[in-house]
């Protein structure tokens, strides 16, 4: 039995116990909204989002583990993009059941913006669900466990509540706007690191592979490797932020990934779990920008600052004008 088999066997619960354990832990589906939220959506239970969420990840999930061992059907939206059956199945049971629940918000999800030509439809203040049913594809297809289910929801384009679950290590992150972050029903932070030079640092390679992107690429890398103690990349952005948020790591960026699918629910835990997010260069953050920088307060504005000093690569999303 390989390492990874063990991983999945002594991690694998069953999807009612895993809504058991996440909702005895003060995440009760029927209690109401506090004022700050209600505030913002009066007609929204944020209890009953995230309730929903949290069991529709864990369904996609489950499909996730059943196909980890199968020999992956793998198509290609680009040269180093890959997306499999596993990613249409998941995002259409998520969608279902998420639809069924509240069928009057809006809902924007991976596969469908691909089945689009990638047409991101207009994001409005109405309540919306960004959905990345597996967040780490190129790890799944290779067996790296390494990969989530990533829901987040935005009023007001602001985004308010988020789940990512790894149903390959039991991890199930969760957050709602007010309330606080928590992998498996218990509190998290950041870390308390408060120097750059002493900081572990998480960014991606991506799927750009022209010179002038790579190039770009690679001088944040160096600039990273010059100020920071060490740097990982482990192939989901949602999966690093919550990383952050756990405080495992002390910050992450990237630029120009796939959508706002997969950071939007992830915003929310780092933001609850006491993070900042930010653009890279250190301006807002944008849903849609395709950019973010998330880390504890202190080592995140340092890392923008030298961030700021790499030029973005001609065919990367540029920063927001400040």
């Amino acid at each position: 039995m390989g390492i990874w088999s063990s991983v999945i066997i002594r991690k694998a619960r069953s999807r009612t116990t895993r809504l058991k354990t996440f909702f005895s832990r003060g995440h009760s589906p029927t209690a109401r909204s506090d004022d700050r939220q209600g505030s913002m959506s009066p007609s929204l239970d944020f209890d009953s989002c995230l309730f929903e969420a949290v069991a529709a990840a864990s369904e996609a999930g489950d499909e996730i583990k059943a196909a980890w061992f199968v020999e992956r059907d793998v198509e290609y939206k680009g040269e180093c993009d890959l997306v499999t059956a596993t990613d249409k199945k998941c995002e259409d049971l998520i969608f279902r059941r998420l639809q069924a629940a509240f069928p009057e918000h809006d809902f924007v999800g991976e596969e469908s913006v691909a089945a689009a030509n990638g047409v991101l439809p207009t994001i409005g203040d109405a309540p919306t669900w960004f959905v990345d049913p597996l967040d780490g594809t190129t790890n799944f297809v290779h067996g790296y466990p390494f990969s989530c289910v990533s829901i987040g929801l935005t009023v007001h384009k602001i985004p308010v509540l988020g789940v990512v679950l790894n149903p390959i290590t039991g991890e199930t992150f969760a957050a709602v706007q007010g309330r606080g972050a928590t992998l498996n029903g218990e509190r998290i932070s950041v870390s308390s690191v408060t120097d750059l030079n002493k900081s572990l640092v998480a960014t991606e390679i991506g799927v750009g592979r022209d010179a002038e992107t790579v190039d770009a690429i690679m001088s944040r890398v160096r600039v990273c490797v010059e100020t920071c103690r060490s740097l990982r990349a482990s192939g989901s952005c949602a999966m690093n932020m919550c990383g952050v948020a756990a405080g495992r790591l002390d910050a992450f960026f990237e630029i120009g990934f796939g959508g706002p699918w997969d950071c939007v629910g992830a915003a929310v835990i780092v933001r609850e779990a006491g993070g900042l997010v930010m653009d890279p260069h250190g301006g807002a953050f944008q849903i849609t920008g395709r950019r973010v920088l998330c880390g504890n307060p202190q080592v995140a504005t340092k890392l923008a600052k030298v961030l700021a000093a790499v030029p973005d690569g001609p065919l990367e999303p540029h920063a927001p004008a400040r």
